[in-house]
C-alpha cells in the first residue's frame, strides 16, 4: 500500500471537522482548567496572606512585627506540595465547590501540622508568635474554605459545570438525547473503524483534537472495533451501553442517565502532562543550545558527502494515531530513502553512506528530534514511533498485537523503556515487536517524572549499540 498517496486522497476527501458531519466546540479546555486552577491558587495565598496579617493585628496591634509574613511564608509552600498531590487543584475540585473546600481544608490541616513539625525540629521558634500562628491558621481556614466554595459556584454557573471537551461519536444508529460539546457523525464523514488503515486514524486524531472524553454510539457488532480504534486515541473513551441503562455496574460510567464502559483512558492527568511537557521542553531547548556546533558539523559533512537535503523528514503516528514528520539527519543517499519504513537497514546496507553509518551507529542521526520534541510532537521519553510500513516476519506491526495502538496514548519519546532494556535495531522476529510493545505498555502503566529522568540518564550508556545498523 502507498501510505503517503493514501494519505493525501485522504486529506483532499476529508470533511472538515466544522462540516454537517460535526458540530465542533470553542475554547481550550485545559487552558481553561489551568487558568481557574491559578486563580483558586492566588485566592488561596491572598486570603492566606490576609489572614496571618490579621492575626498579627490582632496579637500586637500591628502589621509590621513580621510574625504574619514569616508564618505565610513558612506555611504557604508546604500548603501548595501537600495540596498538588491531594488533588486540592483538580477537575474534581472544580466541579463540586464543597469538594474543593473540603480538599483545601485537608491540604492546609496537613501543612500545619508539617510546619509545627518543622518549627519543632528546626529550633527556629523565637521567630514566630504560637498565637499569631493559632489564629492565622484558623482565619485561613474559614476563608480559604469560603472562598472557594464562592468562587467554585462563579465558575461553574459561568461555564455551565463543564470543564473539560467531550465528543458524541455516533455510528448508524439513532441520535441520543446527550448533551456534549461536539456531535461526530461517522457515517456523514466516511469514518470506519478500521486499526489497520493509519489514515483513518489520523482523520479520526484531528476530529478529536484537544478531546478528553468521547462517547461512542454504534451498533453492538462495531462496539469491539470502535474499541480498539480508540484504545490508544488518548481519551477517554466509553461505549454507549442502552441495554445496561438499569444496571449501576462497578467499572462502568454513567453519562446523563446512560451506562457507558470505559474502554480506553489517557495515561496521564493534566498535571502530569504539565511536569512532562515543562521537562521535554526545558531539556530539549537547553540541548539544542548546547550542540548547535555539533548539528552544523554533521550538516556540514552529509552536505559534502553526497547531494541531498540534511535532514530526512519520515510520517509516523504519534499521540492519539496523530501522524506527524519526524525528523532525523539523513543517513542514506537521497536515490534509495526509504519514506514508508518497508526495509529495515542491515549491516552491510548499501544505502546508508559512511557518515551515515557512524551517525546511525552513535544514535547522532536522532538528534533532529529534539525539534519534534519542542514542536510539542514527541517527548524525550515515551515509545518510539515506528515507520507505517515497518514489519517482522512479514506482518506489519499492528496486525501482530492488537494492543499494538495502545502505545500511542502517549506522546512518543526519543528514547523509551524498551530502548534501555535492549529492544533496539531491526525487526526480524515477531518478539523483536512484542518485546517492544510489552515495555511499552508497562512506561504507560506507571508514569511518573522520575521514570523519566532515570530512563534519560539510562539512555547515556545504550547510544552506541551493537543493533544500530
Amino acid at each position: 500500500m502507498n501510505f503517503f498517496a493514501a494519505r493525501m486522497a485522504s486529506e483532499s476527501a476529508a470533511v472538515p471537522a466544522a462540516s454537517a458531519g460535526a458540530v465542533a466546540w470553542k475554547g481550550d479546555f485545559g487552558r481553561l482548567r489551568l487558568r481557574l486552577y491559578a486563580i483558586l491558587l492566588l485566592s488561596d495565598a491572598l486570603f492566606m496572606a490576609a489572614s496571618f496579617l490579621l492575626a498579627n493585628e490582632l496579637r500586637f496591634g500591628s502589621f509590621a512585627t513580621g510574625f504574619g509574613l514569616n508564618t505565610f511564608a513558612l506555611l504557604f509552600p508546604v500548603y501548595v506540595a501537600v495540596g498538588y498531590n491531594g488533588q486540592a487543584w483538580s477537575i474534581a475540585a472544580l466541579s463540586s465547590p464543597r469538594r474543593s473546600a473540603a480538599l483545601a481544608a485537608k491540604a492546609l490541616l496537613i501543612s500545619i501540622a508539617v510546619a509545627t513539625a518543622l518549627l519543632f525540629s528546626l529550633k527556629i521558634g523565637d521567630e514566630f508568635s504560637r498565637v499569631v500562628f493559632g489564629i492565622g491558621a484558623a482565619l485561613s481556614l474559614v476563608a480559604i474554605a469560603t472562598a472557594r466554595i464562592a468562587l467554585g459556584h462563579r465558575f461553574g454557573d459561568r461555564y455551565r459545570w463543564t470543564f473539560r471537551k467531550e465528543a458524541l461519536l455516533v455510528d448508524d444508529v439513532p441520535l441520543p438525547a446527550l448533551g456534549t460539546h461536539m456531535l461526530i457523525d461517522a457515517g456523514k464523514l466516511e469514518l470506519t473503524p478500521a486499526t489497520d488503515d493509519p489514515i483513518m486514524l489520523d482523520r479520526l486524531a484531528r476530529l478529536l483534537d484537544s478531546c478528553e472524553r468521547v462517547v461512542i454510539a454504534c451498533p453492538p457488532e462495531r462496539r469491539m472495533s470502535w474499541a480498539r480504534m480508540l484504545a490508544g486515541a488518548n481519551v477517554d473513551a466509553e461505549l454507549l451501553m442502552p441495554e445496561f441503562d438499569s444496571l449501576g455496574a462497578i467499572g462502568m460510567r454513567r453519562h446523563e442517565g446512560h451506562s457507558t464502559v470505559l474502554v480506553g483512558c489517557g495515561p496521564l492527568r493534566l498535571r502530569d502532562r504539565f511536569v512532562k511537557r515543562a521537562f521535554d521542553v526545558a531539556f530539549s531547548a537547553c540541548a539544542l543550545i548546547a550542540l548547535a556546533p555539533v548539528f552544523a558539523l554533521i550538516a556540514l559533512a552529509i552536505r559534502l558527502e553526497s547531494p541531498g537535503p540534511v535532514l530526512f523528514r519520515q510520517d509516523r503516528l504519534g499521540r492519539g494515531n496523530r501522524l506527524f514528520s519526524i525528523l532525523k539527519f539523513r543517513s542514506m543517499r537521497s536515490d534509495k530513502l526509504d519514506l514508508a519504513g518497508s526495509r529495515s537497514a542491515s549491516r552491510d546496507d548499501d544505502r546508508v553512506t559512511r557518515i551515515g553509518r557512524f551517525l546511525r551507529g552513535t544514535s547522532l542521526d536522532e538528534l533532529p528530534q529534539l525539534i519534534n520534541v519542542l514542536k510539542g510532537e514527541m517527548s524525550i521519553v515515551g515509545p518510539r514511533p515506528h515507520p507505517l510500513g515497518c514489519r517482522a516476519e512479514d506482518q506489519l506491526f499492528w496486525a501482530i498485537d492488537e494492543r499494538y495502538f495502545d502505545r500511542h496514548a502517549i506522546k512518543p519519546g526519543m528514547t523509551g523503556l524498551a530502548q534501555v532494556r535492549g529492544y533496539r535495531g531491526a525487526t526480524e522476529k515477531l518478539s523483536d515487536v512484542t518485546d517492544r510493545l510489552r515495555a511499552d505498555l508497562e512506561y504507560l502503566s506507571g508514569w511518573h517524572i522520575g521514570r523519566d529522568i532515570a530512563i534519560t540518564l539510562r539512555t547515556l550508556g545504550v547510544l552506541v549499540h551493537a543493533k544500530a545498523f
